[in-house]
């Protein structure tokens, strides 16, 4: 029990420790205002799981660094502080900075990491970092987490995507040596129809241009089987998912405009704000990871109007998102990451903005899996460097291992890539502290 001492006061991280498990998985809850095919899923997998477990990642990624002093770690009244003031969450000793009221209501749902340390601070190659748990590497290209969770954890019945990007920025998460089939779909704002799904044509064109299509298959799968042994195609794969994904009832989930208007005013009448509504969706359905990118993070001048005014766009869509997931009793299947790729200084430049800053910032987790009302660590008041090396940091890989812990996944599996290179799902370690069940 000592190692829990500190957990709650802000001297510093708790001690990270080693932690391993292997479980399986719940299946999906059925969306709650979608089709009845949904509902007959999710029905159909909760009568056959005995054990609910986490099976899901919403990742709601800040591109640019969004800054821990005028969100998740304010120092008002210190030379670090800014212009923000702090308010009050139901943690106690926990408090946000006063940019994000609705935020602060909901932290006793959260697990918050003040102290994380990356060596990366180029944006290209530090969301790289985050977003996979490696540095880059030029011979390898590492996948992400929700390239993981879809090769790792299974999704019978699911006919869209399980791998989803909303507002995809120019570093999307890719399957990388796993595979292009596990890249990221990539959308843009919810709010209508999806395009390119509607068939242009009518029905019976529709389906003559598919066997046309399917004599030209045919005829490129026996060149194969002389050429090389094999019929198998992923041309043909990729047309058999397109056309399931176009007949299935599933699309609806990406469709938010059939919400009450109440719950869709609650996330915001943002582009952020619906996607983050959208993503709820999603993972009712059974897609095992979507990633909302909220952009603009990047303030080098003019620091607190900008840093605030995403912030409001961040704390209506993120207190809303763990709210409805909560309320439609998904909160414990779905593991919810906010963060960016690092932080901003401590300083304040002669531009009134804060510079890129990896040593030392804030990641929130909450969900399944992980301690709810906890918080570990804080910016240095002096402003001084956090180290990995220092004794109460956490690591970024060390992020990636606590999440594949929560979702049952063997953090230490060896995969095989392509040409044969042994490489671990991740390189950190599960920050013990914030896992429920240590």
């Amino acid at each position: 029990m000592k190692r829990f001492e500190n957990i709650l006061g802000p001297e510093g991280c708790g001690s990270l420790g080693h932690f391993k498990r292997r479980t399986l998985l719940g299946a999906a809850a059925g969306l709650a205002w979608l089709t009845p095919l949904s509902r007959l899923l999710a029905a159909s997998a909760e009568a056959n799981s005995s054990t609910k477990r986490p099976k899901s990642v919403i990742v709601l990624w800040m591109q640019g660094g969004p800054s821990q002093l005028e969100t998740f770690d304010p120092h008002p009244g210190k030379k670090i502080g800014g212009d923000v003031k702090a308010i009050d969450t139901p943690v106690k000793g926990l408090k946000l900075a006063d940019t994000m009221p609705l935020t602060a209501e909901v932290m006793d749902q959260v697990a918050l990491l003040r102290c994380v340390t990356s060596k990366e601070g180029d944006h290209e190659r530090a969301t790289y970092n985050m977003q996979t748990g490696y540095r880059p590497d030029p011979t390898l290209i590492h996948p992400s987490i929700g390239a993981i969770l879809c090769h790792e954890l299974s999704a019978e019945g699911v006919e869209i995507p399980r791998h989803v990007s909303i507002f995809p920025g120019p570093f999307s998460a890719r399957g990388g040596f796993l595979g292009n089939k596990y890249d990221a779909f990539k959308m843009f704002d919810p709010r209508g129809q999806l395009p390119d799904l509607p068939r242009r044509v009518p029905e019976d064109r529709f389906q003559a241009r598919l066997s046309d299509l399917d004599v030209l298959e045919n005829s490129f799968a026996q060149g194969r089987r002389q050429d090389l042994g094999s019929e198998k195609t992923l041309h043909r794969d990729t047309i058999r998912r397109a056309t399931t994904m176009m007949t299935s009832d599933q699309i609806e989930a990406f469709n938010i405009d059939q919400v009450p208007t109440e719950i869709q005013n609650q996330f915001g009448d943002t582009p952020f704000g619906r996607g983050c509504l959208c993503a709820t969706q999603l993972i009712e359905t059974g897609v095992r990871c979507v990633q909302v990118t909220l952009n603009g993070w990047d303030t080098h001048a003019n620091n607190h109007q900008l840093q605030s005014a995403r912030a409001g766009d961040l704390d209506a869509a993120y207190s809303a998102t763990i709210k409805l997931l909560k309320e439609k009793d998904l909160l414990d299947e779905t593991i919810v990451l906010c963060g960016g790729e690092f932080g901003r200084t401590p300083k304040i430049n002669p531009a009134a903005g804060r510079d890129h800053w990896p040593h030392g910032f804030s990641v929130a987790l909450a969900g399944g899996g992980i301690r709810r009302g906890v918080f570990l660590g804080e910016t240095d008041p002096e402003g001084s460097k956090i180290t990995p090396e220092t004794k109460h940091a956490v690591r970024v890989e060390d992020i990636h291992a606590t999440i594949h812990s929560a979702l049952g996944i063997d953090y230490e599996k060896d995969y095989q890539t392509p040409i044969g290179r042994p490489m671990a799902v991740c390189q950190g370690e599960p920050i013990r502290e914030i896992l429920a069940d240590t």
